[in-house]
């Protein structure tokens, strides 16, 4: 990774998000380089999928979010594309049917790229989305979010979450391909995953950024994964 010629994509500044009585994020910021994988990393519960639903305006908050310098907070996030953990397919529409409802008026459509990176989508496009495989499932969200070429940011959530590991390995490739053309935001609980795929890591603790930096300075140093992601070692994952 070129550590000095990609600019801020997205900056995100003091970003606060309260859930009933729980203060979730704590005056989170931070920045995401134009270009690659920066990851989204932290124990499970610390705030990272609410995160993503702050900068998206999903849940309410206060602070700042710009995209390319210009505040979003409060307008329609165009210029981003979302993958939900829970992968949110419209069970009962067809895989089509799914990839048509995510088509944005006036945005180029990238539907060559998202038939090469899953062939079995344009084999299964008839077919209901709700009786696919979880790892069919995802390739749905993920070629939704890819669609539309205005999408230059992907905010990516778990998205090898439950998958086996031969899925999870195509979805890995998928990624890889998808950040040719696009810069992403990957909330990922497997390290070796986040470990392949990320140059930049946020990690988070109970609400606040904790550490920012380089992923190889954080997955080599025990010390520093036992600290901030309760590993053992680095190296077991």
């Amino acid at each position: 990774m070129n550590a000095t010629a990609r600019a801020t994509l997205l900056g995100v500044r003091d970003l606060h998000v309260y859930l009933g009585e729980s203060h979730i994020l704590q005056g989170v910021s931070f920045d995401v380089r134009e270009g690659g994988v920066t990851g989204l990393l932290g124990r499970n519960g610390v705030g990272k999928t609410t995160t993503l639903r702050g900068i998206l305006g999903m849940v309410p908050r206060t602070g700042s979010v710009t995209l390319d310098g210009a505040e979003i907070v409060g307008l329609r996030t165009h210029g981003v594309g979302y993958v939900p953990e829970d992968r949110d397919v419209f069970a009962g529409l067809t895989v089509e049917e799914n990839l048509r409802l995510a088509e944005r008026t006036g945005s180029p459509l990238r539907y060559d790229l998202v038939y090469e990176l899953f062939p079995e989508l344009k084999v299964r496009a008839g077919q209901r989305a709700g009786t696919l495989s979880g790892g069919q499932q995802q390739m749905v969200s993920l070629a939704r979010a890819l669609l539309n070429a205005q999408n230059r940011l992907l905010l990516i959530d778990e998205p090898t979450k439950g998958l086996a590991p031969l899925v999870v390995r195509n979805v890995v490739e998928a990624l890889r391909r998808a950040a040719q053309v696009a810069t992403i935001l990957l909330v990922e609980q497997n390290l070796s995953v986040a470990h392949t795929l990320v140059g930049d890591v946020v990690v988070l603790d109970q609400g606040r950024v904790s550490f920012t930096g380089q992923v190889d300075q954080l997955m080599d140093d025990p010390a520093l994964a036992r600290r901030y992601l309760g590993l053992a070692t680095a190296g077991s994952h």
